[in-house]
């Protein structure tokens, strides 16, 4: 199944930006009315009361806010670094902040939301979200084969969206590195994909989200101080910006000591709070840049 629904992905994201568009369209709403009704519906076999004070399971409850945060942060922070590759699409910069602000809080908190409350609604020990214990579980736990049905369904279009998205900006990315065709490299990317995904790497899904937490949020915070504070209003006039890996490579190494060293605080904040830092001094022991 691993194999058969990574190609239908590469197919997609072979496609192009409008078979992104088309799973989009299906995906979204698919998952705002299935999403909200298995939280209602979970939430229906108990009180509020009871959800509010649901303790949490597997060392979770003891979990600092500086790492629940970091958590929270690496769920999306690779995806709002990336968002430039979908949005300059967008007609104009209304659609563009529409766009983000519908995805960045908004659709976001959603999802999140609705494993939460069902997640404590059900209380279940020893909780397995890769199995059995999460929105397409509790879908097909209910034993309706139309329900079942579209569980199926809505589990390989909502991770085909996620999916087709990620392998379009690598192929983008990669390509445009190499001088190379963008559809070339979603077939060359999408089968090493499937290769690794069939060795049931989701297992180390959460310290995935550790890595991200480190690696990926001075990516972001780079770019905000590059366009707003030390090159405001200029464009992209090369590939290659030694200062930005320069910072990059700051706020990791210091991410990396907070998570083995100071776990309380947040390793994700930590991480863009000193690559930012970073890069605006680099950038202003290099010397003022060049307008636009």
């Amino acid at each position: 199944m691993t194999v058969i629904a990574g190609l239908l992905y590469i197919g997609i994201t072979f496609v192009g930006v409008k078979g992104l568009h088309i799973i989009g369209t299906i995906s979204v709403p698919l998952f705002l009315i299935m999403g909200l009704w298995v939280a209602g519906d979970a939430a229906s076999t108990t009180s509020w009361a009871e959800i509010m004070a649901y303790p949490g399971n597997n060392g979770m409850a003891s979990m600092s806010m500086g790492v629940g945060l970091t958590v929270v942060i690496a769920l999306f922070i690779d995806a709002g670094t990336v968002s430039a590759d979908f949005n300059r699409w967008a007609k104009d910069d209304a659609s563009s902040i529409v766009a983000t602000f519908s995805a960045f809080p908004f659709a976001n908190l959603i999802a999140m939301l609705v494993g939460g409350v069902m997640t404590a609604a059900l209380a279940v020990p020893d909780a397995n979200p890769f199995g059995s214990d999460n929105m397409f579980g509790y879908m097909n736990a209910q034993q309706l084969t139309w329900l079942s049905v579209l569980a199926f369904l809505f589990l390989y279009v909502n991770l085909g969206s996620v999916c087709a998205h990620c392998l379009y900006n690598s192929a983008t990315g990669w390509s445009r590195i190499f001088g190379s065709n963008m559809r070339l490299f979603a077939v060359i990317l999408g089968a090493i994909g499937i290769v690794i995904a069939a060795t049931n790497i989701w297992a180390f899904f959460s310290q995935w989200l550790s890595l991200l937490g480190v690696l990926v949020p001075p990516i972001g915070a780079i770019i905000l101080v590059d366009q707003y504070i030390t090159r405001k209003g200029s464009k992209i006039d090369t590939d290659w910006r030694g200062t930005a890996f320069a910072a990059w490579a700051c706020g990791s190494v210091v991410a990396f000591i907070v998570e083995w060293y100071v776990p309380q605080l947040s390793t994700a904040i930590s991480a863009g709070l000193v690559g930012g830092l970073a890069y605006y001094m680099i950038s202003a022991m290099a010397g003022k840049p060049r307008s636009a």
